[in-house]
């Protein structure tokens, strides 16, 4: 039998966008979006709504900007909709009055193939510890974070040259086709949840913090390129030259150069800047000086002496 199908849909930023135009695109009752409050941004501090906000007031789906999920009026006005669905992309962690709510449950996109990776930042910490594979993973959410049964799972490759956005922007399309998928057979009742196996040794993917950022350059140089393009184009991986941060997005092998010591810079003025690692060199192509606009290293060295 079929389910007649009342959905919440949680999630804020751009990633938990194209699921949500895929749930609406397809037909489904959305009956509210709960998403963050609007935050100031930019230079001039303007009130900025989230992306899935916006989207949101698009389709014409009534909007809940909650501080506190355990408050009684949040509670009273989502009890309100009365959905019998809820799906969770990009959200924030919900308290069990909510998670367990409605009917046929509330179930969560994460982006990474669980048990592994569970935690807020999976698709930067798959490229720092240089995986070949990942993917998307929808569950139904329980008390302990990224652990409920499993409904489906998507593989997606990860590349030599991928940064954490290009990663990020192929998850966020392989994510809502499963979302998709995922209603779809919660629609018709047609699923096998599976248990998450945490027999084996798990790798974390904690949030990540500012001095998590800073480049340790007595590392190898592949782990030295797989961590700047972790942590590319956001929160970015830094350093300093001369007393100035100096964040980095892109660097390559240099394996000419095998005198530098680790965190020794060497450069032509010009062309190139190379820092030594733990077993050679690295070239850093992309970078930005606190305060200035990100520039290949060849707009760096016209301006700049090291």
């Amino acid at each position: 039998m079929k389910r007649d199908l009342r959905i919440v849909y949680m999630g804020t930023p751009e990633f938990a966008v194209p699921a949500l135009e895929q749930l609406v695109g397809a037909g489904y009752n959305i009956v509210a979006v709960v998403t963050a409050p609007d935050k100031p941004r930019g230079r001039g501090r303007k009130m900025t709504p989230p992306d899935v906000k916006k989207a949101a007031l698009r389709f014409g789906i009534p909007v809940l900007q909650p501080t506190n999920l355990k408050s009684p009026d949040f509670i009273g006005e989502l009890r309100s909709y009365r959905a019998n669905l809820q799906v969770v992309v990009a959200f924030r962690m919900l308290p069990e009055v909510v998670w367990s709510m409605p009917e046929y449950g509330t179930f969560n996109l994460h982006a990474s193939l669980l048990p592994q990776y569970r935690g807020a930042a999976p698709i930067n910490w798959v490229i720092i510890n240089g995986e070949k594979e990942t993917g998307v993973t929808t569950f139904f959410i329980r008390h302990e974070i990224d652990t409920g049964n499993i409904i489906f799972q998507e593989k997606e490759p990860v590349y030599p040259d991928d940064d954490a956005g290009s990663l990020h922007d192929r998850l966020m399309v392989r994510g809502a086709d499963l979302v998709l998928r995922t209603v779809r057979a919660i629609e018709k009742n047609e699923y096998t949840l599976i248990p998450q196996d945490a027999s084996g040794p798990l790798k974390p993917a904690p949030k990540i913090f500012r001095e998590d950022c800073r480049i340790k350059w007595e590392r190898t140089s592949e782990e030295i390129r797989n961590f700047v393009r972790g942590l590319s184009p956001f929160p970015a991986a830094w350093t300093e030259i001369n007393g100035r941060v100096i964040k980095i997005y892109r660097v390559a092998l240099r394996e000419d150069l095998q005198d530098l010591a680790p965190g020794e810079w060497e450069t032509d003025g010009k062309g190139y800047l190379a820092v030594g690692t733990a077993d050679g060199a690295v070239d850093v192509l992309d970078l930005r000086v606190e305060g200035k606009k990100r520039m290949n290293v060849e707009d760096y060295l016209r301006g700049n002496s090291i």
